[in-house]
């Protein structure tokens, strides 16, 4: 049987496989070419969100802009 996977967890997969900042932008490019490709900005922001409320992202905050990046968070195994 197929295991079945959301949107999230496979946003956190992708983010897990490839290095750098996260930013909305690069998480909304990103899920254009997943099994979801209408997800927009505001989806790619939620998810982002959501991932760094439950621990699996850590944020990075640059005080000259103001502008918010998601990093994975080392310090949570991966399930």
């Amino acid at each position: 049987m197929p295991e079945l996977i959301t949107r999230r967890g496979w946003l956190l997969a992708e983010i897990r496989t490839r290095a750098g900042l996260w930013t909305t932008l690069r998480a909304e490019s990103v899920l254009r070419h997943s099994p979801w490709p209408t997800s927009g900005r505001n989806t790619a922001r939620k998810d982002l969100k959501a991932l760094a409320s439950r621990g699996e992202l850590t944020v990075w905050h640059d005080q000259t802009t103001g502008r918010r990046a998601y990093t994975p968070n080392t310090g949570k195994a991966a399930a």
